[in-house]
């Protein structure tokens, strides 16, 4: 098989036409057949298409880098911040400050976008880097806030998680029948965040390096900033940012007026038509408006964003408090190396299940994807709530009840911008973009301090809290089911 075709395999099992264009040429009649050729395939290869894959390869590292920088400070951030005279709350501040400076960052870069993607790539690399080495520093600096500023300008790049999610679902250069899919494969990205995150953190806090530079606190800092280094050098030699469109002339539109018959049609004819036909589209979705039930899909779709993210953002902040705490509920006194490893295997766990999704998801409505990992997110939240009431807590129980969170949530958000994107017109793109992002962000930023204080406010009522919430999204799907419906892939 060509080394093209095993590339395209590994996203979309057949590689769009428009991409070999130049090395295969379909075969075609005359007449009548050539005219439903022409007709039927330019629908055909949008619904298929894929963006370039250089470009979307960079796409899915930035989220994953992204990710890893998110997730790599888990393990050794309480510990850090009581080292400079912190709290554990503190350290749940840390670990979710980033999202809240991201959104209020959002809006302002969106006026600077164009429509593109390269000007966010390139703050979002510059942002992490700059935001690691800060947090380094902070060691040295024997500076409490410190590793918060950091945290607050690394924050700034994770802009790019709207960014990484609109252009998986731009219908500029994606297929309605692919956005799934890309989406599965962002999230494939998050699970390697949050399991080699947490664990390369948690290993090099083990390991230490004593000195007042490079140490168990701040090597994952530095390291991540080297990364960061390299990819951006990387990005800015072969990213290739989405062409703008020329806008259509009232010229082209008067050219059609009078039919012909199709067999007498020339080329320039049949682009005329196309252009036509494209500004007639672009009327149409300029006085769309959505329905009441399509505002409670959406309204459904950002609760089930907030709530994917809030859930595992509490867990992965709790684990290392909750572990390595004094509680008579936990039996374990954890050091930050091993409840990184125990977040890191949870994941590590998830991700054969997490990648067999990307295939599966070709063929699934994105509603039963939703309902089959909130179900089973909920099953490890009650787990949980049960060894906890009955102190049965041990490695075993709790790793079940994380891999079953980390799996279920994950695979709930994946659908969660796919969904709105197929049953709206491509001008709600950025919209929609901006509004799962945002309710990321709130259910990053309260998840993290949530957990943080999850010992504090008591374990039980923590994982209560948790089920409430997934119990009022389980209410607006199900009274929304059929509006839920949208194309597969």
């Amino acid at each position: 098989m060509p080394r093209a075709d095993v590339l395209a395999t590994a996203f979309s099992l057949s590689p769009p036409q428009g991409w070999f264009s130049s090395l295969r040429r379909p075969q075609v009649h005359t007449g009548d057949q050539e005219t439903v050729f022409q007709r039927d395939a330019p629908a055909q290869n949008s619904e298929l298409k894929l963006p370039p894959l250089p470009s979307l390869i960079i796409v899915l590292a930035t989220s994953t880098l992204l990710q890893i920088s998110f997730f790599i400070i888990v393990s050794s951030s309480n510990s850090y911040a009581q080292h400079l005279g912190g709290t554990s709350t503190f350290s749940g501040l840390v670990i979710g400050i980033p999202t809240v400076f991201s959104g209020i960052a959002l809006l302002p870069l969106l006026r600077l976008d164009r429509g593109g993607y390269r000007i966010p790539l390139h703050f979002a690399c510059g942002s992490a880097l700059l935001g690691h080495v800060l947090y380094g520093l902070a060691y040295q600096a024997n500076f409490l806030y410190l590793i918060l500023i950091g945290r607050i300008v690394s924050g700034f790049g994770f802009t790019f998680w709207m960014y990484s999610k609109r252009y998986c679902s731009d219908h500029r250069i994606v297929g309605i029948r692919r956005r799934t899919t890309l989406a599965g494969w962002l999230v494939v990205g998050q699970a390697v965040g949050f399991s080699f995150g947490p664990f390369v953190g948690g290993l090099l806090y083990k390991v230490g390096f004593s000195n007042s530079v490079f140490n168990g606190y701040t090597s994952p800092a530095w390291i991540m900033a080297g990364v960061w280094a390299i990819f951006w050098a990387f990005a800015y030699a072969f990213f290739e940012d989405v062409p703008r469109p020329p806008a259509a002339t009232p010229e082209e539109v008067e050219m059609d007026v009078v039919p012909e018959p199709a067999s007498a049609k020339s080329q320039d004819d049949i682009s005329t038509t196309v252009d036509v036909a494209a500004v007639e589209v672009a009327a149409v979705q300029e006085r769309f408006r959505m329905s009441a039930a399509q505002w409670g899909v959406a309204a459904t779709m950002c609760w089930f964003a907030m709530t994917c993210f809030f859930i595992l953002g509490a867990w992965e902040s709790n684990i290392p408090v909750f572990t390595g705490s004094q509680t008579p509920l936990s039996p374990f006194n954890f050091s930050p190396f091993a409840a990184g490893n125990l977040i890191a295997l949870g994941g590590a766990c998830t991700f054969p299940f997490l990648f067999l999704n990307v295939f599966i998801a070709k063929r699934t409505q994105d509603r039963y994807t939703l309902a089959l990992g909130t179900s089973m997110g909920s099953f490890g939240l009650f787990i949980a709530l049960a060894i906890l009431s009955t102190r049965k807590v041990n490695y075993g129980s709790l790793f079940v009840c994380w891999f079953l969170v980390a799996l279920g949530f994950n695979l709930a958000s994946t659908v969660t911008l796919s969904l709105l994107s197929k049953q709206l017109p491509g001008k709600f793109n950025t919209r929609i973009s901006v509004m799962i992002q945002y309710s990321n962000y709130t259910g990053r930023v309260t998840g993290a301090v949530w957990g943080g204080s999850g010992v504090k406010v008591g374990m039980l009522n923590y994982i209560a809290f948790q089920i409430i919430m997934v119990g009022i999204g389980a209410i607006l799907s199900t009274t929304l089911w059929r509006n839920l419906k949208a194309k597969t892939g």
